[in-house]
């Protein structure tokens, strides 16, 4: 399967939460390619550091707003038509589901339908990044789409997994009664340069605790996996979805699962670090096993990831020794 690019030079693309970690990285591989982009962020977790390097680029236009409520009109880089929405904002570390869990609702659902509104009206393709949260703590793995999950709709996780949740039903419904072009991205752990240092996540976690020297902290007994995707790929495959004619839900990630114990390891080795590891106790609801089922990644949109765990984690690794010096 080869999917040939659809959106390049010419073409308008809408990026919400364009300031943030994933995002920022999305809007420099569409500009590299050509294309107009606006990004929209309210800067709840953004950073406008993350767009810092295209502050000179004629087709690059960054507006501040809460899609929550809406795209704001007086704007004029929102006043023409677009040819792609891709909707990727939201808080999205453990940290963020207990102290922004409002905005998270919020944002998932509010602003997905002014998004697909807007998307209606425009004709666009519609891109939602979703998240394999949609399938909580899995009793199936590794997880494909098929699966419907195992998410408890009242814990400190459910703002983003329901918020997800919600977002691909509203998607979907615009899909059957509009007929609105949509895709589906289900991402998986995905590390890399621009996450904060202290969102919550683990990787950007024990990089930083272990080039302080600091014990790394690794929740209950360490055994718990995740399957762990550089940045880059995690684009490739957006832009891939973004091409095609796919609805999905497509998981987008990678097969290298690590336990949270061999990954603290592992770092503490790479950082040349004398951090020890130690232990603390686990957060509710944390997913035990993670890792995508990328069978139909790799069918429908020719999906293969190619940076390998170590190459991944020496850039991030290198990225956060620049920041923290």
């Amino acid at each position: 399967m080869v999917i040939s690019q659809r959106f390049g030079p010419g073409h308008r693309i809408l990026v919400t939460g364009g300031a943030g970690f994933v995002p920022s990285h999305v809007v420099d591989a569409l500009i590299a390619r050509g294309c107009t982009v606006v990004a929209v962020d309210n800067f709840v977790t953004g950073s406008k550091e993350n767009l810092a390097q295209l502050a000179d680029e004629p087709r690059f236009t960054l507006v501040e707003a809460d899609v929550s409520e809406g795209l704001p009109g007086h704007h004029p880089a929102l006043a023409e038509r677009f040819d792609a929405i891709m909707h990727l904002a939201s808080p999205a570390s453990p940290t963020d589901f207990a102290t922004l869990p409002v905005e998270i609702l919020r944002v998932g659902s509010l602003g997905t339908l002014h998004l697909l509104d807007r998307a209606v009206s425009d004709g666009a393709r519609f891109l939602l990044a979703s998240t394999s949260e949609a399938y909580g703590d899995p009793q199936v793995h590794p997880q494909p789409e098929s699966y419907w999950g195992n998410v408890n709709p009242i814990g400190v996780r459910s703002v983003y997994d329901e918020a997800k949740r919600f977002a691909e039903a509203a998607t979907m419904a615009y899909h059957r009664l509009h007929g609105l072009d949509v895709g589906i991205v289900r991402i998986f752990n995905t590390y890399g340069p621009r996450m904060r240092p202290d969102d919550g996540r683990a990787i950007p976690a024990f990089i930083t605790q272990a080039l302080r020297g600091e014990p790394l902290t690794v929740h209950g007994t360490g055994s718990q996996t995740r399957s762990i995707c550089y940045v880059d790929d995690l684009v490739r495959g957006i832009l891939l979805l973004l091409d095609s004619a796919e609805t999905g839900p497509v998981n987008c990630g990678t097969e290298h699962e690590v336990s949270m114990r061999e990954l603290a390891e592992r770092i503490v080795s790479m950082t040349g670090s004398s951090s020890t590891v130690t232990y603390v106790t686990r957060p509710s609801d944390d997913p035990e096993l993670r890792r995508p089922d990328l069978t139909l990644a790799r069918e429908r949109l020719g999906f293969e990831p190619q940076v390998s765990p170590q190459e991944g984690l020496r850039r991030t690794i290198e990225y956060f020794s620049q920041r923290l010096a």
